[in-house]
């Protein structure tokens, strides 16, 4: 009897066993999934106020951009963190695969600082337009009235402003700070300055008090384009980030439209 006792206790202990070792297996797949769906992803953002398409302000990066880039990330098991810097840097992080995407970004841009690099390009994520944001008793002046223009540190301007600059008719001034950029404006420190008009318009409204303070001159040289998402180092994570975003309208849109933007068009 007692060694018939013994016996079980063995199987018993043999049991328990390989019941401990099958659940801690089961708990190491288990963690292998949960950190395999956690995928980090370095996305690189302008580091400046650009709302309501994208900001970056207090080590937060939001807007509609955020949202959207948020939305997809939760979606596709994506962990993302920030990299918030100036637009100059920006580039060159993305260049030495520091940065996995790029945001924003679009193929008209820093055409000289992209040479010799291949990048893959979003499709369409916000549409935007950039052009020249003026004191109210200068709109309609025309473009004979603008002797200097302001911008942001980095942006790109349209052709046409492009080659009056060239020609020493107008006098472009860069800014780092839009907030700063838009009062140079409102003091008449510069003429006008060329920026995204829904963040320049924002930006009067919401963080400077001064609803109409500025507004935009369709009668001036301006540009449509859209906010696209690039890559150097991980084209398939764009094409990835496409086919979200085909299969998203709906959701997208509702994000566009609490953040009110494309509202121009």
């Amino acid at each position: 009897m007692d060694t018939h006792q013994e016996r079980m206790r063995e199987i018993d202990v043999h049991l328990g066993c390989r019941m401990k070792i099958l659940f801690l297996v089961a708990a190491m797949l288990w963690t292998t999934v949960v950190f395999a769906d956690d995928k980090p992803l370095v996305v690189g953002v302008e580091e400046q106020d650009y709302l309501p398409n994208y900001g970056w302000k207090d080590g937060v990066f939001y807007g509609a951009g955020s949202d959207i880039l948020g939305a997809f990330a939760a979606d596709q098991g994506y962990k993302i963190t920030y990299r918030a810097l100036p637009i100059r840097r920006l580039y060159a992080e993305t260049f030495n695969g520091n940065v996995d995407i790029k945001f924003p970004d679009s193929p008209d841009w820093a055409a000289d600082v992209k040479k010799g690099f291949k990048l893959t390009y979003s499709t369409p994520v916000i549409g935007f337009i950039d052009g020249v944001v003026v004191k109210p008793d200068r709109l309609g002046h025309g473009i004979s009235a603008i002797h200097t223009l302001g911008t942001m540190g980095g942006f790109t301007v349209s052709n046409d402003w492009r080659s009056r600059i060239s020609a020493g008719t107008v006098e472009l001034k860069e800014n780092s700070r839009l907030d700063q950029l838009l009062r140079q404006v409102m003091l008449d420190r510069v003429d006008g300055a060329y920026v995204s008009v829904a963040a320049a318009l924002y930006v009067v409204d919401k963080s400077l008090g001064q609803k109409g303070g500025l507004a935009f001159d369709p009668g001036l040289p301006f540009q449509k384009g859209n906010y696209l998402a690039s890559s150097v180092s991980h084209p398939e994570i764009i094409q990835e980030f496409n086919r979200w975003m085909a299969g998203h309208q709906d959701q997208i849109k509702g994000i566009k439209t609490r953040w009110g933007v494309d509202s121009l068009y």
